[in-house]
């Protein structure tokens, strides 16, 4: 259960619930391209990108359950797997809902994770994790790989049980009193998702299909698992841009799909209510939202992939590329232009 301040008061509806649609389980239903100029020209500019700007592989557009717009570039179609990187934590919000929903996880209560028993992280909540407001050390820095936690988490010694790796960190903080971004704290929850599962990866990988993959129609969606069995779900889930797309439609209906719950409605809401907001950018549980455009939320990851829910105008978009963090901010602004133009 969730508690009634873990919702945001003020949190703005979400689409009423479509009537006599065709859900996209099997194929996606097709609508009428947008094509005034405004759309065209912000779209034409998200896939002319020059040196460092990297490369955009997809740009999709769902409007009203329909998907109007499918474009790519750089070798990719509609079956050429996509990585997620940081948007396979908001699937791991998902999963953690839906633990939650049955019963089989405790929201509130200490994280069981055996190396806390003992010391003050015992403290720590799922809760606490899903805000990344643990308190334990991590730097997530993907260029100095002498400062970094997250590359030796992926790549190096942490790799093989990366629960573990970022479990064993000392707590710099109060549980809940500070927010930090952090792989480190997913794999953690990934590591508890597994357990409270049972099976290891092949009983992980059982519960991700039957509960999520499949009733949405993800056929393509191929998570990583490291070599404890634990899903890397801070970075690793592979699918194609529609399965993407699906996903963040089962998000913006609220958890219901084709009348079926997957997530319940408040845990979508949790979602996309506000833990930490600063100038640019507003983190919920595992979703990200922007503080000048408080209706939208969206899941993110490196390299400028993104899946943009806009309830207002009942809306997702999917852009999956490779662009540096650096360059990013013009295909955002964009892709924000682009969603103001439908």
């Amino acid at each position: 259960m969730l508690k009634p301040e873990a919702i945001a008061a003020d949190l703005p509806a979400l689409p009423a619930q479509p009537v006599d649609v065709t859900w996209p389980t099997e194929s996606w239903p097709r609508g009428g391209e947008p094509s005034h100029p405004e759309f065209c020209n912000h779209a034409d500019a998200i896939f002319d990108l020059h040196g460092d700007q990297g490369i955009t592989y997809a740009l999709l557009v769902v409007k009203f359950g329909k998907l109007v717009y499918e474009r790519y570039a750089g070798g990719a179609n509609a079956f050429y797997l996509q990585y997620s990187w940081s948007m396979a934590k908001s699937v791991t919000h998902a999963l953690t809902g839906i633990l939650v929903k049955q019963g089989k996880l405790d929201l509130y209560a200490p994280a069981p994770v055996p190396e806390w028993r003992n010391d003050a992280r015992r403290d720590i909540t799922v809760d606490h994790l899903l805000r990344m407001s643990s308190g334990l050390a991590f730097n997530e820095d993907y260029v100095d790989g002498q400062r970094s936690d997250v590359i030796p988490m992926l790549q190096f010694e942490g790799r093989h049980d990366t629960g573990a790796f970022a479990a064993a960190k000392p707590l710099e903080h109060p549980p809940g009193t500070h927010w930090s971004y952090s792989s480190g704290t997913t794999n953690i929850i990934c590591r508890i998702l597994k357990e409270a599962v049972g099976g290891g990866a092949s009983g992980m990988l059982r519960f991700m299909n039957d509960e999520l993959f499949e009733p949405l129609g993800m056929r393509s969606a191929t998570p990583k698992f490291d070599t404890s069995g634990t899903f890397i779900g801070s970075s690793y889930l592979l699918a194609s841009p529609q399965d993407f797309a699906r996903f963040g439609l089962l998000y913006l209906r609220g958890g219901n799909w084709d009348g079926q719950e997957i997530l319940a409605p408040e845990w979508v809401d949790y979602a996309r209510s506000p833990t930490y907001t600063d100038a640019e950018y507003c983190y919920g549980a595992h979703w990200w939202m922007r503080p000048e455009r408080n209706t939208w939320f969206m899941a993110s990851g490196y390299d400028g992939q993104r899946i943009l829910c806009v309830p207002e105008k009942d809306l997702v978009i999917v852009r999956v590329g490779r662009t540096p963090e650096q360059h990013i901010e013009p295909v955002w602004a964009h892709l924000n232009k682009l969603a103001d133009s439908l």
